[in-house]
């Protein structure tokens, strides 16, 4: 018999997972929407808006942080954690296995209330406007990650109404990205306008059931979003507009220290995944914080708040630290070096706390005396990352999904893309630099230069905060730049990495329509 070839073996097995494999999409059919299953009241049509929130607290979490910051050039993770070291394929996806399932997840809950919203025959409509409108941004937002994270995926719009629509939507192929996000434009452009024009902060005041729900303003920003992956300047630019006439300028109202995910819900803040922690109560809690402090906490006497030889109050005893994140030689010495008068940096990295210098740093001689400070070794990460009063791993700071920072460097990139638009990209630049302390761009060389420096500020003031690979992908240089400065991932990072692969169960169940070339090619 002619000897099977390593490609083979791998269709193979994809046709043996499809056999045994279930998907997100295999669910009860009781679940379908139907006539009957149609809101008869506002609450019940808010409430299954309420619903389309409900993956993302399964995305955005330590894995995530894994997957786009700490396989990039800013950070890296020296976890056991297969994600950390990119061991990753179309039979063991890993957090891209979450990534797909509650993403669809996501996609299907929006779909479903939209549909129902939309033909309830007891709301008017002006009120299904801003119910549908609110679940077409979330809808926005799952497909924003889901081509991030996997570049062309399928896409469908229709509810789940019966088993052959499953079916039906189990096959389809990959769609193309770009083709994806212009819809995702086209349908953000036609509803955002029925929410409040306004801060999310302005219009959750007052309100608690409203704090950081989709409004207006995280509708321009995906519609920002998608259409800078397209290469779409002008239609960015104008949404973008939108946002900065609601949030005006980065002045004293958006100060440096609510920027730490442990200040929730601050002016600046388009949109954040809520968090909450009360011991023996309410728990909605994330796992990030506790692999972003150091981790060589004190075990002769763990009742102190001792982290590497230091004293942190601010982290409480009960902790329990995984192994941390570390930025990068790239970005400690050449973004944020210790001797930088960045305001940004005592938040970001830390060599020392409360003037205690951590043990990773300090040389001692043979028998253990002081030697000198060491601070050429790499730095942990800092209070931004840092959570309060964090019990076990119970993580109770609010993630970062859009901010106002993010949008004035995203203006700042599409205005670099425009003709003659160059100082108004370093004034939208300065912005963010102008808060943080340090040296404006004032001089204008080339568009590469400039927009050179864009991405090196979006790096200091953005690291960790969900963006790092989505950009270095969209900008074309997540390959080179991860290989060049990331030395815990040289070794192991292939071209094929740049997206993750579509679990090999979801290749099976759509009967081949669904591949991972990339992944094949590189077997």
């Amino acid at each position: 018999m002619e000897e099977m070839t390593m490609k083979k073996i791998y269709m193979l097995i994809v046709a043996l997972v499809a056999a045994v494999s279930c998907s997100m999409l295999e669910e009860n059919t009781d679940s379908f929407v139907s006539p009957a299953n149609f809101y008869k009241s506002v609450s019940q049509a808010r409430a299954g808006v309420n619903g389309c929130y409900i993956p993302l607290k399964s995305i955005y979490n330590y894995n995530m942080a894994l997957a786009v910051e700490g396989c990039t050039d800013l950070m890296y993770c020296p976890s056991g954690t297969q994600d950390a070291q990119l061991d990753i394929s179309p039979a063991n996806p890993r957090f891209g296995s979450t990534m797909w399932t509650q993403g669809y997840k996501g996609v299907r809950y929006c779909n479903d209330a939209i549909y129902a919203i939309e033909n309830s025959e007891k709301l008017t409509e002006e009120q299904k406007a801003p119910l549908v409108a609110e679940a077409r941004i979330l809808r926005g937002l799952y497909y924003y990650l889901l081509t991030s994270f996997f570049g062309d995926v399928p896409f469908w719009t229709e509810p789940m109404t019966s088993f052959a629509v499953q079916r039906k939507i189990q096959q389809l192929p990959r769609m193309s990205a770009a083709e994806t996000r212009d819809w995702i434009i086209t349908d953000l452009l036609s509803c955002v306008d029925a929410l409040p024009q306004g801060r999310a902060y302005d219009v959750a005041q007052g309100t608690p059931e409203n704090a950081q729900r989709a409004g207006a303003a995280m509708g321009y920003v995906l519609i920002a979003k998608h259409a800078m992956w397209n290469e779409r300047w002008q239609d960015a630019h104008d949404a973008l507009v939108k946002v900065v006439d609601m949030y005006g300028a980065l002045d004293e109202r958006y100060p440096l220290s609510d920027v730490p995910f442990s200040a929730k819900n601050t002016p600046e803040s388009i949109f954040e995944i809520q968090h909450t922690y009360s011991p023996g109560g309410l728990a909605v809690t994330g796992n990030y914080a506790c692999a972003c402090i150091p981790y060589n906490k004190s075990t002769t006497d763990p009742k102190k708040a001792i982290y590497d030889g230091v004293k942190i109050e601010l982290i409480d005893t009960n902790a329990t630290p995984w192994n941390s994140f570390r930025p990068n030689p790239y970005f400690w010495q050449g973004l944020m070096p210790r001797t930088s008068k960045d305001k940004r940096r005592d938040n970001t990295i830390v060599w020392e706390y409360n003037g205690q210098v951590f043990e990773a740093f300090i040389n001692r001689n043979a028998d253990g005396s002081f030697k000198s400070y060491e601070y050429n070794r790499t730095p942990w990460l800092g209070p931004k990352f840092w959570c309060p009063k964090m019990y076990d791993t119970k993580d109770s700071n609010n993630y970062p999904v859009f901010r106002y920072a993010d949008v004035l460097l995203m203006q700042a990139e599409c205005l670099c893309m425009m003709d003659g638009k160059e100082q108004e990209a370093m004034d939208h630049l300065n912005y963010v630099k102008d808060r943080a302390g340090i040296i404006p761009y004032t001089v204008f060389r080339t568009k590469e230069k400039l927009l050179e420096e864009i991405q090196r500020e979006r790096a200091r003031e953005l690291i960790g905060e969900f963006h790092r690979k989505f950009d270095l992908v969209r900008w074309g240089i997540w390959y080179q730049s991860v290989f060049e400065n990331n030395n815990y991932l040289k070794n192991r990072i292939r071209k094929c990495h740049e997206y993750y692969p579509i679990p090999d169960s979801e290749v099976g169940l759509s009967g081949g329509k669904l591949d991972n070339k990339a992944y094949v090619a590189n077997i």
